[in-house]
């Protein structure tokens, strides 16, 4: 095998549009819109603009989690934010989060919208707005922030880092897939670690905490989050297993995990979500079904 000559970066990075592999078409080294576009708006307080990668996941989930508490204002518009065809680079969308990415929140509940970006912040906002999976009594809220803002730094490694070199990265780098998976299966040792001592991440209760750890690492080892599972093992975080398969049977878990999904099985794609009822009515197998023959 002949080994590739080896990279000396130059004296000043220079932009390579075609250097991105799949996602060549969108990546770029500034910010701000590309183009104008208002985003639509539906009928309820809450409307979210996103699309069902996990950090997406974590916001539908936590949204079906309060209307199956019985917090009526919980309810929301889900609006499909295409980022493979630059939907997160429109004016309305980047109005709301100027990094442009999803998912973005506007709360409309009150005299004034609340614009409200990057998952954690969302999920401590609708947490604390609705009083519900943040403890209040110091120690414990505390555990649960602490476990929040653990998956928020260690995500972009699952991320950015092993899952773009392992997954999508048109070249495969040993070093860089070997750097990334070292630091998972260590991540994974982590919360397995903390699980085999607690029920959920926070403690005895179920939280957002456990919300937003949940479509990473619960999708990473159940295997359904970039094919993954065997090459890292993950058989071996026996309770990273049973804590993922728990929370994966809670049929709010289900429900959100739906929204805003264009990949996969149609029948667990809900495109875009304005009411409960379209779970029963809307997904894209029944959509599918209902469409006249061409």
């Amino acid at each position: 095998m002949t080994e590739a000559a080896p990279y000396t970066p130059p004296a000043v990075w220079t932009w390579n549009p075609q250097n991105g592999g799949q996602f060549a078409s969108i990546n770029r080294p500034t910010a701000g819109a590309t183009h104008d576009r208002d985003l639509p708006v539906g009928r309820h307080p809450l409307q979210l603009y996103s699309l069902a990668t996990p950090n997406g996941v974590k916001v539908t989930v936590m949204l079906e989690e309060l209307l199956e508490l019985g917090h009526a204002g919980a309810d929301y518009d889900a609006w499909l934010i295409r980022i493979n065809e630059g939907d997160q680079f429109g004016s309305g969308f980047v109005a709301i989060n100027p990094n442009s990415k999803i998912p973005a929140l506007l709360d409309r509940s009150g005299p004034t919208p609340i614009r409200i970006f990057e998952s954690g912040a969302i999920l401590m906002h609708l947490a604390e707005k609705f009083g519900a999976f943040l403890p209040t009594d110091p120690e414990p809220r505390a555990r649960c922030l602490s476990w929040l803002f653990w998956q928020m730094g260690s995500g972009p490694f699952l991320g950015g880092g092993f899952g773009h070199f392992y997954a999508y990265a048109p070249v495969k780098i040993e070093y860089a897939i070997d750097r990334f998976a070292m630091e998972v299966k260590r991540q994974l040792d982590v919360l397995d670690r903390r699980l085999a001592e607690s029920e959920y991440l926070g403690g005895d209760a179920y939280s957002i905490a456990d919300i937003a750890n949940w479509p990473w690492y619960g999708a990473l080892v159940q295997g359904t989050l970039y094919n993954a599972a065997e090459f890292l093992q993950v058989q071996d975080y026996a309770n990273v297993r049973r804590w993922a398969d728990q929370i994966g049977a809670r049929p709010a878990v289900q429900r959100g995990r739906m929204v805003n999904r264009v990949m996969g099985d149609p029948a667990s794609q809900l495109h875009e979500r304005h009411d409960a009822s379209d779970f029963a009515t809307k997904t894209q197998d029944k959509i599918q079904a209902q469409s006249p023959a061409d």
